[in-house]
């Protein structure tokens, strides 16, 4: 009986919690309606831009639809040639700012042949990112945030949810960061397993990174500042450009990946 009874009071302590932190973000969205960007039918709203091809061209088919999940894939890539950095962005069509992101996902298969070392189970969301139509033929990366997906195998510590900041710097306890890529205090997750990502970007710029309702980077007063992006074009947002809102994009760097859920909804005004 003290066995049940410990165990029920496990389930409410938990039950709590979870109802603390779902009235916490309510109170941040103001219980605002959640829009699905990815329709689990097809690319509708999206935009790819690879590496070398145009926007909106995507010749192998890198993005598509398959059994109702947004998939990243490369058979259509020549396995002689390789990966040849033919990095690759799908962007929703229209830019956010002051959002609730939630973004589900799971690697799948293995690496494509010639992919760099790096990038083995590694893909992540662009988000605050310049406009897809500023950005080079040639441009590898967007000047962005990156919430950076990681898996890893038995043994590898590999946390996902990381920051990555390709021509761009945050600041971490009052200090600019300009170095790449942040850790996470996030778990290394397993390849095929299913992960949830939530990003809470305010209108002040601040950021959270969310696995399991804990916040486990947290960063604020993003802006643009050079380094990581090559072959950028005219017109790109230039330096010191403070990011509080942008275009989202989902990455291909060469493993695949799939998608489930791409879901937003508004934050109140801050």
């Amino acid at each position: 009986m003290k066995r049940i009874m410990l165990c029920v009071l496990a389930i409410v302590a938990v039950s709590c919690q979870q109802d603390a932190s779902e009235s916490e973000m309510d109170s941040r969205t103001g219980a605002q309606e959640w829009t699905e960007l990815f329709n689990g039918r097809d690319l509708s709203g999206w935009v790819p831009k690879i590496r070398g091809e145009p926007l909106g061209s995507d010749v192998r088919e890198t993005f598509r639809v398959e059994n109702d999940l947004l998939t990243v894939r490369y058979d259509a890539y020549d396995v002689d040639k390789g990966f040849e950095d033919t990095f690759g962005h799908l962007f929703y069509e229209a830019p956010l700012g002051a959002y609730e992101l939630v973004i589900e996902y799971r690697f799948i298969g293995s690496q494509f042949k010639g992919g760099p070392d790096w990038a083995r189970s590694n893909s992540g969301v662009m988000f605050h990112g310049q406009d897809p139509e500023t950005m080079g033929l040639d441009q590898d990366f967007p000047i962005s945030l990156e919430v950076q997906f990681l898996g890893g195998e038995a043994g590898e510590i590999r946390p996902t949810a990381n920051l990555c900041t390709p021509g761009t710097h945050v600041e971490i306890e009052g200090v600019q960061i300009t170095q790449h890529c942040i850790d996470a205090s996030a778990p290394t997750i397993p390849d095929s397993t299913w992960v949830s990502v939530t990003i809470f970007a305010g209108a002040d710029g601040s950021v959270q990174h969310i696995i399991g309702g804990e916040t486990v980077l947290a960063y604020k007063r993003p802006v643009v500042g050079g380094g990581e992006v090559s072959e950028v074009a005219d017109g790109a947002p230039e330096s010191g450009f403070l990011l509080t809102d942008g275009f989202i994009a989902l990455q291909s760097e060469s493993h695949p990946i799939q998608f489930r859920r791409i879901a937003m909804r508004p934050l109140l005004d801050e």
